[in-house]
């Protein structure tokens, strides 16, 4: 039971750590974890360097002194010295070891140094492949994010599942053309419509016949001769239609 109950844990919990990861936040934080320990590895380099370095300083006193001590060895023999010359002689066996000794250490320390320069060289150079290779991931990974917006975009306004109401409120909207068109045109033909168009066109009869009479009594048109009943629109009285205007001579002899 205990066993199953850790699966389920780990499964809830291992998904949700996983779908909160951060691909591009933990790339950043491992190019920093690798940036901080080029700090360390210069230093450790650099330790190694001094060691190699204060070991060379060493070969060269311990060589000063073994040419020293075998200058005054061979002073003490001729000026008859032996005695000093025998410590000079062991003190000088020393010198010999702690040279020999030392020029071991020396080509250890450099060895170390050599390797140092490389591992560090080597380091240097996966730090610069491994922020190349981040800032591809981390490319691809924004890309990546963009897609997923524009698919999600895409997927909230889905152009087909609109397809129904457009062709609904077509449908609507061509309905109520037709509507209005029909109620205009009963609105055309109508009694009240009708009369309108007589009443228009007997005002525009009305204004023509006076236009003629106006032109008739100026002498810029000839006069015509009335019509007789039954035959068309009723004669119009001229004097009351031009008001108070002064008649046609011809006109006024006739009313005399």
């Amino acid at each position: 039971m205990w066993q199953r109950l850790k699966r389920l844990l780990r499964s809830i919990f291992g998904g949700i750590i996983s779908d909160a990861e951060d691909p591009e936040l933990i790339l950043q934080q491992l190019l920093r974890d690798m940036r901080d320990e080029v700090p360390k590895l210069q230093n450790n380099v650099a330790m190694v360097m001094a060691n190699e370095k204060r070991l060379g300083s060493d070969i060269e006193k311990n060589q000063t002194q073994v040419v020293q001590l075998d200058n005054k060895i061979k002073a003490a023999i001729r000026t008859g010295n032996d005695d000093i010359a025998t410590t000079l002689i062991a003190q000088l066996q020393t010198a010999q070891r702690g040279l020999e000794t030392t020029k071991t250490l020396h080509g250890q320390a450099k060895i170390a140094s050599t390797k140092a320069r490389e591992h560090l060289d080597n380091y240097m150079l996966q730090f610069e492949r491994r922020k190349a290779e981040a800032m591809q991931l981390i490319a691809s990974n924004r890309q990546a994010q963009m897609q997923e917006r524009v698919a999600q975009t895409m997927a909230s306004f889905q152009v087909g599942d609109n397809s129904q109401t457009f062709d609904d409120m077509r449908e609507k909207i061509a309905n109520r053309v037709a509507s209005a068109e029909a109620k205009a045109e009963l609105a055309s033909t109508g009694l009240d419509s009708r009369m309108q168009t007589i009443d228009r066109s007997m005002a525009e009869i009305e204004a023509q016949d006076m236009l003629s009479a106006y032109k008739q009594q100026m002498g810029l048109a000839p006069a015509q001769p009335a019509n007789a009943l039954g035959e068309g629109a009723p004669v119009l009285n001229v004097e009351k239609t031009l008001g108070a205007a002064e008649m046609n001579p011809e006109r006024r002899k006739i009313a005399e």
